[in-house]
Order: structure tokens, then C-alpha cells, then sequence
């Protein structure tokens, strides 16, 4: 292999590197910069160029908002993936396209903890796995509902990185016809609505989706949201308004309306509750509806799902504000009032655990509504519409900050991408980290390059009746569903797109 191989792309020539034996090509541009007449525009098709054009650095972060998010840049070439590819010579590789996370207001492909050398390194066991990774719009550039724009731009980035991979995977030694989209959180969300997306039909053929969130909005709710940005802008809430302010203003705007969110609790409910003011909007026309709505009603066919959550989904939220274990019981009540399930839910909670503290009932609560039972649900969803569920639950728990962080949000990310030592992995798993947390990394790893080259990760497929589901800690089993008391609670509940109170 050469030291700086090269691929041919429908748009022109790109030149990468080698890292650990991989060829790795960085900052591939999939769409023209959606800035100027583009600004809020539906992604535009890359323009071609003569020559070689260098792919040995990650294209610049997407306006980011938010307390975690990637330092900015004035480079506006935002839409950009990456490859990394064992065999770039080779043909008929299974290919993995990851989207990141961040509740659609942060991230970037460019982060330590989503490196994917280990991960493609792991796969020639199983022949090599192609992975590619790609950065989309967040935040208002990509999720406010705007007056002459289209709406959910971010997944409509998503679609064209992914039409991408049809024209071009094959030069990488990919197989178009092989791939698995895959994402967490936020990236689950993405992944949820490309499966019961029109623009996406026949991009892919099977989904990875760790931790599926439930933050969706109604048109009128986003509407309202865009107002109120665009009040604290001193401007009108239509794209062509606000393509004038700075990109990088405009995502400020939206951390300042995030902090503000508690005072339209009494307007915004759920939304002002989860804290995050631009989420995916269902406008009928990208979005037609919640995901497990849309495919539970066999409006478009279920396909291959890896799916799953962390057992203590919201403790990382608990814990990076200060709030574990000091929650009080008006907190709790709010909670409860706002998430759970009408009109006994509250109650439900309460009796499921009567020795509960008032934040053990906020996380139990905010977990399930954001977190674990629209995963379970869209992975009934998707049995129910003819496809093939595989569930489960990460129960190692962290031992960063004294266990604290429990089983928590994100966990899964440095075990799945091997990623221990990134600084994230790190951070919750310790330096080294422990041979639990080892082993759970190579499950979950083969887990991923299994089910991404055969369709079954190891386990028997979720049905609604057994409830199976794999449950990954230091002694791995699979087991019914482990968190039945919150499935009853939810089950016949109808998980609905946030909305006006």
C-alpha cells in the first residue's frame, strides 16, 4: 500500500494517509458549504475539482451550542466526511456510517472519542468493515423551523453524506450495497427518522441506534422557539432574516435561549424539561411523524435494528450539573408531571419503588421518557413492521467520581469504538481501564462487526413476547427486559412529538 493512498471520487481525486496500517482520508466534502445563498438551503451536490485534493485533516466543526461543544472556526466547509478503510484497493467491504450525537445542538466527527481506527482494526477478524463518519448542521443551521427554509436540514445533510457513500464507497473498497448507518443519541434520533425517511429509502440496509432520544417537536412548538430566538436577536424569525446574522452569533443566541428555557416551562412543557431549544420538528414533510409511530402503523417496511440504551441514561446529566442525589421533591413532582405517562404515571412511579428518593424518581423518569422507552419502543416499532430487533442495555457501571456516573448516558460510546483511552474513555473508565470494561468493549465491538457483516450480533432477536435482551456488564446474559417496571408503565402509552401546553 502506498504511504499517502489515493481514492477517485465522483468529484475528484483524494489523497490520505496511513494510521496503524489503515488508510484514512479526512474532511471529504460531500455538499458545498451551506453559507451565502445556500444558508439554510437544502444541502447543495459537491462540486467537482481537477487534481488532488489532501484529505489529512477533519473538515471544521458545524456551529456548535451548548456547554459541550467544539471550539469554532470561520472555515464554513461544514459538510464534510471522513473514511477509513483497511483495503482501499479491495471491493465488497460491509460499510458503517456513524453520526454523532450532541442533542442536535453540538458535535463533530472529529473527536477523539469516535476514532475508528481500533474499530476497523477489530474488523478484519471478520474480513474488514469500511467506516465513515460524517458531520451534519446542529442547532438552528440545522434544526429551527424557519419561515422559507426547509425543515430538518441536519437529516437532510444526512441523506446526502449518504448518497455520498452510494457514488463513492466502492473507491474505498466499500460495498453500496452493505451499508449500516449507525449513530447514539442525538445520532440515534438521525438514525430513527432516516428509517421512515423517502429521501433515504435505499441508502441503507441495516441501523445501529444506541440510545434513541424522545425529543421531538410539533410545528407550532418550533415555531414559538424560532420566535423567541429571533427576539433575542433583535431580528424576524425567516431564513432569510436570519441568514444575516454570523453563524457562529446565531449559535450563541441558541445556548442563551437554552439557559432561558426554564422560564416557558409553563408554555413549553417537555421541551423546556429536557433543556435542548432546536429538536427535530415532525413537519409532514421530512419527518411525517415520530418514528415509532410510522413504522408501528406499517407505513414503511421495519429492516435489521441493533438497538439499545445505558441503564442510568440520565445520570450524566445529574452529575455534570451538580444535581446527583440533591434533586427535591417539587423537581421530582415537576418531573413526573411533565414525562410521565397521563394520568396514573406519576402515581405508577411512586409505587414502583415507594423507597425512592425524589432523585431517583427525576432520573428514573427522565431516563425513560428521553431516553430508554423510546428506544424499546422503536425497537418494537420496527419488529412490528416486519424487521428484526436486536436489544440491549449496558450495565457496567463507570467507576469515575466513585461510581457515581452509574451505567450513564455515552458510556457506550468508547467501549463500542475502543476508543479507551481517548480522553472521554478515560474520563469515565479510568487510566488503564479495568479488564470489566475491557471485555465489555470486545462484546460490544464484535457485537457491531457482526451485525454489520451478517445482520445478527450474537443474541436472539427481541420479539414481544420473551423480551430478550443482552444485557453487557462484567458478567454478560441475556435476560427479559430488565426494566419491566418502566415498560408497564409506558406500555399502550403513545410517545408523542413535545408540544404547547
Amino acid at each position: 500500500m502506498l504511504t499517502q493512498p489515493t481514492a477517485q471520487t465522483t468529484e475528484g481525486t483524494v489523497r490520505g494517509f496511513l494510521d496503524r496500517g489503515l488508510a484514512v482520508f479526512r474532511g471529504i466534502r460531500y455538499a458545498q458549504p451551506p453559507v451565502g445563498p445556500l444558508r439554510f438551503a437544502a444541502p447543495a451536490p459537491p462540486e467537482h475539482w481537477d487534481g488532488v485534493r489532501e484529505a489529512f485533516e477533519f473538515g471544521p466543526a458545524v456551529p456548535q451550542s451548548g456547554p459541550l461543544q467544539a471550539a469554532p472556526s470561520q472555515d464554513t466547509d461544514w459538510l464534510t466526511l471522513n473514511v477509513c478503510t483497511p483495503h482501499p484497493d479491495g471491493t465488497g467491504l460491509p460499510v458503517l456510517v456513524w453520526i454523532h450525537g450532541g442533542g442536535y445542538m453540538a458535535g463533530t466527527s472529529g473527536d477523539p472519542l469516535y476514532d475508528p481506527v481500533e474499530l476497523t482494526r477489530a474488523g478484519l477478524a471478520h474480513g474488514g468493515l469500511v467506516v465513515v463518519s460524517l458531520n451534519y448542521r446542529v442547532g438552528a443551521e440545522g434544526f429551527a423551523l424557519l419561515e422559507g427554509a426547509p425543515a430538518n436540514r441536519g437529516f437532510l445533510d444526512q441523506v446526502a453524506a449518504l448518497e455520498w457513500v452510494q457514488r463513492n464507497i466502492a473507491a474505498f473498497g466499500g460495498d453500496p450495497d452493505r451499508v449500516t448507518v449507525a449513530g447514539q443519541s442525538a445520532g440515534a434520533g438521525s438514525v430513527a427518522a432516516l428509517l421512515t425517511m423517502d429521501g433515504a429509502r435505499g441508502l441503507f440496509g441495516r441501523a445501529v441506534a444506541h440510545t434513541v432520544p424522545g425529543t421531538l417537536c410539533t410545528p407550532a412548538l418550533a415555531a414559538e422557539v424560532t420566535a423567541e430566538l429571533a427576539k433575542l436577536l433583535g431580528t424576524s424569525p425567516t431564513a432569510a432574516a436570519l441568514a444575516e446574522v454570523d453563524p457562529w452569533h446565531l449559535a450563541e443566541a441558541v445556548t442563551r435561549l437554552g439557559t432561558a428555557l426554564p422560564e416557558h416551562l409553563a408554555r413549553w412543557g417537555r421541551l423546556a424539561q429536557a433543556g435542548i431549544a432546536t429538536v427535530p420538528v415532525v413537519d409532514g414533510e421530512v419527518l411525517s411523524g415520530a418514528p415509532w409511530s410510522v413504522l408501528a402503523a406499517g407505513r414503511v417496511p421495519g429492516i435489521d435494528l441493533l438497538i439499545g440504551h445505558t441503564r442510568d441514561e440520565f445520570r450524566l446529566f445529574s452529575v455534570l450539573s451538580g444535581r446527583h442525589g440533591s434533586f427535591t421533591d417539587e423537581e421530582a413532582r415537576l418531573a413526573l408531571e411533565l414525562f410521565a405517562p397521563p394520568p396514573s404515571g406519576p402515581d405508577d412511579y411512586r409505587a414502583a419503588d415507594p423507597a425512592a428518593t425524589p432523585s431517583d424518581l427525576l432520573e428514573a423518569v427522565s431516563s425513560d421518557a428521553l431516553f430508554r422507552m423510546p428506544s424499546v419502543r422503536l425497537a418494537e416499532a420496527n419488529t412490528e413492521a416486519g424487521g428484526t430487533s436486536y436489544l440491549f442495555e449496558l450495565a457496567l457501571p463507570a467507576p469515575a467520581m466513585g461510581g457515581a456516573f452509574g451505567s450513564c448516558h455515552g458510556l457506550d460510546l468508547p467501549l463500542a469504538f475502543g476508543t479507551l483511552s481517548s480522553p472521554t474513555g478515560r474520563n469515565f473508565l479510568g487510566d488503564p481501564p479495568s479488564p470489566e470494561a475491557v471485555r465489555v468493549s470486545q462484546e460490544l465491538q464484535q457485537a457491531w462487526l457482526r451485525f454489520a457483516t451478517t445482520g445478527d450480533p450474537g443474541w436472539p432477536a427481541f420479539e414481544p413476547d420473551e423480551q430478550l435482551t443482552r444485557v453487557l456488564d462484567a458478567r454478560s446474559e441475556t435476560v427479559r427486559y430488565p426494566e419491566q417496571a418502566a415498560h408497564r408503565i409506558w406500555a399502550g402509552q403513545p410517545l408523542t412529538a413535545f408540544d404547547l401546553r
